[in-house]
C-alpha cells in the first residue's frame, strides 16, 4: 500500500501561509477599557465615601498659601509612583505611560483593595511593554522588596528610639512591641532564607530596587517633615524631622491598632498639648483625598473619552 507524498508545489503553498499567534492577554481591549473605567468610578465612590468621616470645615483656614508648599505636597504625592517607574525603566524601559499607570496602582491599592494595583499594572505590562517572559516575577519581586525595606528600616529606627525614648514614651506595651518586631523579623528572615524560591530577578536588580525603596522611604519622610513646618511653622523644623521619623515607625509596625490615635499621643508628649496636631493630621489626609478624587476623575473621564472614540 503506497502513501502518496505532498508535492513540491503543495509545499510551497504551504509554507507561504503566515500563522499568526496572538496572546491572550493582550486582546479584548473593549473589556479592559470597561473594565478600566469601573476601576475608575470605584475609586471616586471611596473617595467620596471616605472625605464624608473627615470634619472639613476647620481645614482650608490651615491650608498655607504658599506655592511651595503646594510643590512639595505634589512631590511627596508622587514619590512612590515615581520611583516605581524607575525601577521598572531600568527592568524594562517602560515609556513615559507607565508613570500614570502607577499613579493607578497607588489609587487602587490605597483606595479599593490592597495589591489590586498591583494586578492592574502586571496586565497593563502585558499589554502595552514588548517583554520576551511575563512580568509577574519583576512586580512580584518590587512589592516583596518594598515590604522588606520598610521592615528594615522600623527596626533600625526601634534601635535608635527605644534607648533614647523606650516603649512608655512612645505609648506601646512592651509585649506588643515584642511581638510586632517578632512578626516583622519573622517575615524577613524567611523571605532571605528562600531567597531563591521568592525572588526571580538577578541579584544586581534586586539591589538597585531595594535602593530605590529606601531612598523613596527617607525622602517620603523628609518631605512630611516639611510639610508640616508649612502648615504650623512655630515648630523647629528638627522637631518636624524627629515626628515624621517617629510616624514612619509607628506606620510600619504590625499589630498596633489606632496608628494615628498612637501617632497623636506622642506629639503631645514631645511638643505638649498646644499645638493643634490632630487637624494637622486630619488636614494632610484631607488633602491626599482631595487628590485621589481630582486623579480619580481625570482617570474615568480618560478612558470614557477613549472607549467612545474606539467605538466611532
Amino acid at each position: 500500500m503506497e502513501t502518496s507524498l505532498p508535492s513540491s508545489a503543495a509545499l510551497s503553498g504551504l509554507e507561504r501561509v503566515a500563522i499568526q499567534l496572538h496572546p491572550q492577554d493582550r486582546s479584548h481591549r473593549g473589556r479592559n477599557a470597561v473594565f478600566s473605567i469601573l476601576l475608575s468610578l470605584a475609586v471616586i465612590a471611596a473617595v467620596v465615601h471616605e472625605t464624608s468621616s473627615i470634619e472639613l470645615r476647620r481645614l482650608p483656614a490651615m491650608i498655607p498659601r504658599s506655592p511651595a508648599f503646594w510643590l512639595v505636597f505634589a512631590a511627596s504625592y508622587l514619590v512612590t509612583p515615581f520611583s516605581e517607574w524607575l525601577i521598572f525603566r531600568n527592568l524594562w524601559g517602560i515609556p513615559a505611560a507607565g508613570f500614570f499607570a502607577l499613579i493607578r496602582k497607588k489609587l487602587y491599592n490605597e483606595l479599593l483593595l490592597g495589591y489590586l494595583g498591583d494586578a492592574y499594572f502586571y496586565t497593563w505590562a502585558r499589554r502595552r511593554v514588548a517583554l520576551v517572559a511575563a512580568p509577574f516575577g519583576a512586580v512580584k519581586d518590587t512589592a516583596i522588596l518594598s515590604a522588606m525595606t520598610g521592615n528594615a528600616v522600623t527596626v533600625l529606627l526601634l534601635a535608635i528610639v527605644l534607648p533614647l525614648m523606650g516603649s512608655h514614651a512612645l505609648g506601646i506595651e512592651g509585649p506588643v512591641l515584642l511581638l510586632s518586631l517578632g512578626v516583622i523579623l519573622a517575615i524577613s528572615i524567611g523571605a532571605m532564607a528562600f531567597r531563591r524560591r521568592v525572588f526571580s530577578l538577578p541579584r544586581e536588580q534586586l539591589w538597585m530596587i531595594g535602593r530605590m525603596h529606601l531612598a523613596r522611604i527617607v525622602i517620603s519622610t523628609v518631605l512630611s517633615a516639611v510639610l508640616w513646618n508649612f502648615v504650623l511653622p512655630d515648630v523647629a523644623l528638627s522637631w518636624w524631622f524627629y515626628l515624621a521619623t517617629l510616624r514612619l515607625l509607628v506606620s510600619r509596625l504590625p499589630l498596633i491598632p489606632n496608628k494615628d490615635l498612637l501617632f497623636a499621643g506622642i506629639t503631645v508628649v514631645v511638643l505638649g498639648e498646644e499645638h493643634d496636631i490632630g487637624t494637622l493630621m486630619a488636614l494632610m489626609a484631607g488633602l491626599i483625598l482631595a487628590t485621589h478624587l481630582v486623579l480619580g476623575a481625570l482617570i474615568a473621564l480618560h478612558d470614557l473619552a477613549n472607549n467612545l472614540d474606539r467605538r466611532t
